[in-house]
């Protein structure tokens, strides 16, 4: 009987997260059509076919399942920049920031209402939870692009500037992370990480709002001249492929 009550059990596992998968999927086509605000338990109840008592059994509230779904699509994006800089060797530090930077936009592309749940609009009366949605998959990122400035510093030290930074101008949570993965990289080095941050996010963030529609016909082209120079001012040279 144990056997029958443990394929039972499974079965109920199964379903259950099919069921909360195919919820997070809802809240997401209505956040296309509707924006932040249109998601709503009752809202994707209705889509279900649903009662919203059903539905509460999976997801207490609204901003549990906000929190759930920002922590989802941002260990996915981190589990594919990782994966695509991995697939490179750590010898190859040019090749392995292209890798990320392209991965970034391709993935921001296939999914832009998890990156706008991440980086972009907020949902309306969301509140998250202490050390946020996302703290794990945040920490991540950062710490892997970190990682790929750490790999060029040594090189890139000499092209930036350092402009006085301290370890007391950042957050002490990032300073322990880096200090502990890094325990050589200077204060100088985070804030450059920070600069190349917001670089490969720029011209996404402009691609996925629309703001680039009308003015260039090719983004895909605008955005790997833009990684090939950040390449360039890190002392590194890029991969021979990407500079055909």
């Amino acid at each position: 009987m144990s056997g029958v009550g443990d394929q039972q059990l499974s079965r109920r596992a199964r379903l259950r997260a099919e069921t909360s998968a195919e919820i997070k999927a809802i809240a997401l086509k209505l956040m296309a059509t509707g924006g932040p605000d249109a998601i709503s338990l009752r809202a994707i109840a209705r889509e279900m076919g649903m009662t919203a008592n059903a539905i509460y059994g999976y997801y207490a509230t609204r901003d549990e399942l906000v929190t759930v779904l920002i922590s989802d699509v941002y260990t996915d994006l981190v589990s594919a920049v990782e994966a695509a800089r991995d697939a490179l060797p750590d010898s190859d530090a040019a090749g392995r920031l292209l890798a990320w930077a392209q991965t970034f936009r391709e993935w921001s592309l296939a999914n832009p209402e998890g990156f706008r749940l991440i980086y972009g609009d907020a949902v309306p009366g969301y509140q998250p939870p202490p050390g946020g949605p996302a703290a794990d998959a945040a920490h991540r990122a950062c710490a892997g692009l970190t990682g790929l400035v750490a790999a060029a510093w040594p090189r890139a030290r000499t092209r930036q500037p350092h402009d006085g930074y301290a370890w007391h101008d950042f957050d002490p949570g990032l300073v322990s992370l880096v200090r502990a993965e890094f325990p050589d990289l200077p204060p100088a080095a985070v804030a450059l990480a920070l600069r190349v941050w917001g670089r490969l996010h720029g011209l996404v963030s402009l691609e996925i709002y629309g703001h680039l529609r009308g003015q260039y016909h090719d983004p895909a082209r605008l955005y790997r001249v833009e990684v090939l120079d950040l390449i360039h001012s890190l002392g590194l040279t890029p991969p021979e492929a990407a500079r055909a």
